[in-house]
């Protein structure tokens, strides 16, 4: 018996790297498998439907099941098709993974208006869409009175919810994704569906093009010690936050090796406060307790 047995998950940009890690890990616990991926480069540009079907051949010859998809994430009817794709193919949807992304890392100062709205459309955007359908379906199901027992698991990154210079279009992105996590969980509880999310550091093709991480997420030159960048070490937490009757919600977790750490999102700390308005020169004096 898997964890995951009976549920049927898409996984989205599950052609390689972590995604093709949940992809295998929840084909391994049970779970039915959409794998979405449009096979794209780093950048988002090109098109490539081998990866996807790769990953879908590796689980039937582990004697699971899997469809492949090659529907854009960030596309309004292409979002519904992905979901609609599970339905017809495995009969319901339980489990929503969105874990597609690019890249375009650049300074502030040189960035494009292009490589902004790209980024910031694939990964905001991306969650967006197929949540979107997604929580549809699962509302029309709770009003027609089946208990709904879904999840959703989203993907940030530290990027977002510390920073990371060079990244700010990306960061922008994660760190709405953060935003979205909170309150699509607070939304969607009423329909018996749970959101979380993670903060993953692993090795990706995307880590691995991070400017100053190239060298540092390499495997270990021993082969007995434990590689802590192995994009295979963050599934689990993937699959735990997939399960039935998991708890949580409206989470956000770092995960790196076999370390999980949950996420603080923004809370109000030092204050000074007056009962009139403050005058610039009193804030002269009075912030420094807030900045340092």
């Amino acid at each position: 018996m898997g964890a995951l047995d009976g549920r049927v998950a898409i996984i989205t940009g599950a052609g390689r790297g972590i995604g093709r890690e949940h992809a295998l890990l929840f084909a391994q616990e049970g779970a039915k498998v959409v794998v979405n991926d449009l096979g794209g480069a780093m950048d988002g540009s090109g098109d490539d439907r081998t990866p996807a079907q790769q990953v879908v051949d590796e689980i039937k010859a582990m004697g699971g099941e899997a469809i492949a998809n090659a529907d854009n994430v960030a596309d309004w009817e292409g979002g519904q098709r992905l979901i609609n794709s599970a339905i017809e193919a495995f009969g319901d949807l339980h489990v929503l993974v969105n874990n597609a992304g690019i890249l375009r890392d650049r300074v502030l100062v040189n960035m494009t208006e292009e490589e902004w709205d790209s980024v910031i459309t694939v990964h905001l955007k991306g969650h967006f869409v197929p949540t979107r359908w997604a929580a549809a379906y699962w509302r029309e199901q709770s009003k027609a009175g089946k208990e709904v027992k879904a999840a959703v698991v989203h993907t940030s990154s530290t990027s977002g919810l510390i920073g990371n210079p060079g990244q700010s279009n990306y960061g922008a992105a994660k760190a709405g994704i953060g935003a979205f996590t909170i309150i699509t969980a607070q939304e969607l509880a009423r329909y018996g569906v749970r959101v979380n999310a993670i903060a993953p550091a692993a090795r990706t093709r995307l880590t691995e093009a991070t400017p100053g991480l190239g060298d540092i997420v390499k495997p270990p030159d021993d082969p007995g010690k434990f590689d802590n960048w192995d994009p295979a070490n963050v599934s689990p937490l993937v699959a735990y936050l997939s399960t039935e009757d998991c708890p949580a919600t409206g989470k956000v977790f770092f995960v790196q090796g076999g370390k999980v750490q949950l996420m603080q999102n923004w809370t109000p700390t030092e204050v000074i406060e007056k009962n009139e308005r403050w005058t610039v020169a009193e804030l002269q004096s009075e912030m420094k307790r807030l900045i340092g």
